[in-house]
């Protein structure tokens, strides 16, 4: 699961994992208008505010959050059907969803995405040319916030370049797929014994 603030290439990134893995990327739901080039069903699903309300209702969400006036969340069903079918699934959600994602699913691996500087990080969002100079500013005095949740994540990548960052995060999934837990415990010890026997 990826957070970060808005412009540090969490979408460019989860691309890019795409031609790397087999995994799912979860594709949100949002209330907010479609950016030139976005795709609805691809880059997010856009619906408006009684329709998401009515998905908050049926517990169709795994997560949501309210940012800027609009709505972002995860639709419940896709994910849980990929993960049945033991695929890793990629989530591009924003911290407050990422909390929530940990209290129900403690297994989650949280990224937190970092851009190398402010000044960075302004240029990135000035140069999609989709938001206007007062938003550009509500984005930046957000990041703060989002940044002291570091400390509720798992990892940091710092996005310097993106291919170094889609390299990081990658081997960090492959990382996770050989991590020692418990049920590899029990079946590495029923393996020793069958052979001492």
């Amino acid at each position: 699961m990826l957070s970060g603030p808005s412009g540090t290439g969490k979408g460019a990134i989860c691309a890019g994992l795409s031609t790397l893995t087999d995994a799912m990327l979860s594709v949100s739901m949002t209330t907010r208008a479609p950016r030139e080039n976005e795709v609805d069903g691809e880059s997010y699903c856009f619906v408006d505010k009684d329709s998401f309300s009515k998905a908050i209702a049926e517990d169709g969400l795994i997560e949501y959050a309210e940012v800027f006036g609009e709505y972002y969340g995860t639709p419940k069903a896709p994910v849980i059907a990929s993960l049945c079918e033991g695929r890793d699934v990629i989530l591009e959600i924003e911290v407050h969803g990422a909390k929530q994602v940990r209290e129900r699913m403690p297994e989650a691996v949280l990224v937190f995405v970092s851009p190398p500087s402010l000044e960075e990080l302004k240029k990135r969002i000035e140069g999609r040319g989709t938001e206007s100079p007062e938003r550009i500013e509500k984005r930046l005095d957000r990041v703060s916030m989002e940044v002291a949740q570091i400390e509720n994540y798992d990892y940091l990548v710092i996005n310097n370049s993106l291919e170094s960052a889609i390299d990081d995060i990658h081997a960090i999934m492959k990382a996770e797929k050989l991590r020692v837990g418990e049920d590899t415990k029990g079946i590495i010890s029923k393996c020793l014994i069958r052979d001492k026997k």
